[in-house]
C-alpha cells in the first residue's frame, strides 16, 4: 500500500552522506559515490531532507558487467567498516558484530607496480542526529599510515578537527578530545577510532561514532543469508509486523512466522499458511527456494525502514524476482513509509528497475573498467556522450545502456565508449 503526502522535513537520525576509496582491488584511481541528492528536478518527493536542508538520495544502484568491478565498490565501504569494528567486537562480549566484523583484507589494486606499493585510502561522510562525521583512514598492509576525524556542526556547516595520525609523528586529539592521553605506541595495525571506542566510549562524540559503525550501516551476508536472521526477526515487534506485511503484499497465503531456539548456535523458522480455512505450520526448510530467499532479505528491509539505517546489498536482484526488486525499491523512495530516512544500496543487473519511473539519475551508477584493467565509477546524472550533451531524464534509460551509449556495456568487461568520462 503506498501513501500519497506532502513532501516535507525530517530529522534524519543517520545517514550515509558520501564515500571514497583509491587503491582498492580493481579501484585504482580514487572514485567517490555519493547519497547526496543533485539539484535536478525529477522525483522531487522521493528524496529525503534533513532538517538542515540537505538533500540525500533513498537509494543508490550500481550497474556494470560481470567482472567489471561493482561489488569492489560496496565492498570497500564493508572494509572500512570491518577494519573499524573488528577490534571492538574482539575486546567486547556482544554477539551482534557478526558479519559487520568479519576479517576482510586491505587489497590494493594489483596491475601496476606503484600501486601495490602505496596505501588503500578510504573517507566516508556519514551523519547522525547531532552532527556530520569525515573519517579518512589510510592503510597499507594493514597498517595505518594516516587516520583523521572532523566534525562538522549541521546548523553552522563549522567543521572541527578531533584527531589526525600520521605514521612516524605525535598523535594529536583536539576539541573534547584533547583531554584524553593517548599512548603513541597504539598498535600500528589499530586504527585509533577502534582504540577511542574501546578505551574512552563514554564521551558523547565517540559515542556517537561508533554507533554509527555499529548500527546505523548494514551489509547483508548472502553468503550465508540466515546467518544473522534470528536478530534480525525476533528483535522487534515491530519488524515482524512490516514483514508480514509485505509478504502479504506480495499474495503470499503465509499468515505468521516463528522461531524456534535449538541451542545458543541454532534455530528452526517456522511459517504459518491458512488455506481454505485451514492452518498449516512449515518448517522455512521445507518452503520453496524463493521463500527462503525472502526471508533471508526481509527482515532486514523491515529493520533498516524502521530503523532509518542504511542498507548494502551486493547482487540484490539475483536473490528476488523483478517485481518485488520494484516494490521494495519503492518503498524506499515512499516517504509516507521511509519516514526515518532509510537508505537502500545494492548492485544489479536487473534493467526492468532501470528507468525514470523508478529512479532519479544521480540514483543510477556504472562500473566498468578502463584499459588498465582499473574500475571507473560514475552516476548518469553526470555522464556526458562525445558531443558533451547529457542524459535527458526522459531518455530509456535501459535501451541505451544495452546499446553501450553508457561506457559500462553490460556484455563488456572494458569500457568501449567513455565519451567525456575520463578513462
Amino acid at each position: 500500500m503506498m501513501y500519497n503526502i506532502n513532501y516535507k522535513k525530517m530529522e534524519v537520525k543517520i545517514m550515509l552522506s558520501q564515500f571514497t576509496v583509491k587503491n582498492y582491488k580493481s579501484i585504482r584511481d580514487e572514485i567517490t559515490f555519493d547519497m547526496q541528492a543533485t539539484a535536478i528536478s525529477e522525483h522531487e518527493d522521493k528524496i529525503i531532507m534533513d532538517k538542515d536542508g540537505e538533500l540525500f538520495l533513498p537509494v543508490s544502484v550500481v550497474y556494470g558487467p560481470n567482472g567489471g568491478g561493482k561489488s569492489n565498490v560496496l565492498e570497500a565501504l564493508h572494509t572500512l567498516s570491518a577494519k573499524v569494528l573488528r577490534p571492538l567486537s574482539a575486546t567486547s562480549d556482544k554477539t551482534d558484530y557478526g558479519y559487520k566484523a568479519t576479517k576482510m583484507p586491505v587489497v590494493p589494486f594489483a596491475f601496476t607496480n606503484d600501486k601495490r606499493n602505496e596505501a588503500t585510502e578510504f573517507q566516508v561522510f556519514f551523519r547522525t542526529r547531532f552532527a556530520e562525521y569525515r573519517y579518512e583512514l589510510h592503510v597499507k598492509d594493514e597498517t595505518v599510515l594516516y587516520e583523521s576525524l572532523d566534525l562538522i556542526k549541521l546548523e553552522t556547516r563549522r567543521r572541527s578537527a578531533l584527531f589526525q595520525r600520521e605514521q612516524g609523528k605525535e598523535l594529536i586529539l583536539k576539541g573534547s578530545l584533547s583531554k584524553y592521553k593517548i599512548s603513541n605506541e597504539v598498535s600500528e595495525t589499530l586504527p585509533l577510532l577502534s582504540y577511542l571506542g574501546i578505551t574512552y566510549r563514554k564521551n558523547e562524540i565517540i559515542r556517537d561514532v561508533i554507533v554509527w559503525f555499529e548500527h546505523s550501516i548494514e551489509f547483508l551476508n548472502y553468503g550465508n543469508p540466515l546467518q544473522e536472521l534470528r536478530t534480525a526477526i525476533s528483535e522487534s515487534e515491530d519488524v515482524k509486523q512490516l514483514v508480514l506485511n509485505m509478504i502479504k503484499e506480495m499474495d503470499l497465503d503465509i499468515v505468521d512466522y516463528r522461531i524456534e531456539e535449538k541451542d545458543d548456535e541454532n534455530f528452526e523458522v517456522f511459517t504459518r499458511h491458512t488455506v481454505n480455512g485451514n492452518s498449516i505450520e512449515l518448517s522455512l526448510a521445507d518452503e520453496s527456494s524463493g521463500t527462503e530467499k525472502l526471508f533471508g532479505l526481509l527482515p532486514f528491509i523491515a529493520r533498516s525502514l524502521i530503523s532509518g539505517t542504511t542498507l548494502v546489498i551486493d547482487e540484490l536482484d539475483a536473490k528476488i524476482h523483478p517485481i518485488l526488486l520494484k516494490y521494495i525499491i519503492t518503498l524506499f523512495c515512499d516517504m509516507g513509509i521511509n519516514k526515518n530516512g532509510a537508505q537502500l544500496i545494492f548492485t544489479s543487473h536487473d534493467l526492468s528497475t532501470m528507468n525514470s519511473d523508478i529512479f532519479r539519475r544521480d540514483e543510477i551508477w556504472f562500473v566498468a573498467k578502463g584499459n588498465g584493467q582499473n574500475s571507473k565509477l560514475y552516476s548518469l546524472v553526470e555522464f556526458k556522450n562525445a558531443k558533451g550533451e547529457s542524459v535527458r531524464k526522459d531518455a530509456k534509460f535501459d535501451k541505451q545502456y544495452l546499446e553501450g551509449k553508457y561506457g559500462a556495456d553490460p556484455y563488456l568487461k572494458k569500457i568501449i565508449d567513455w565519451g567525456n568520462v575520463n578513462a
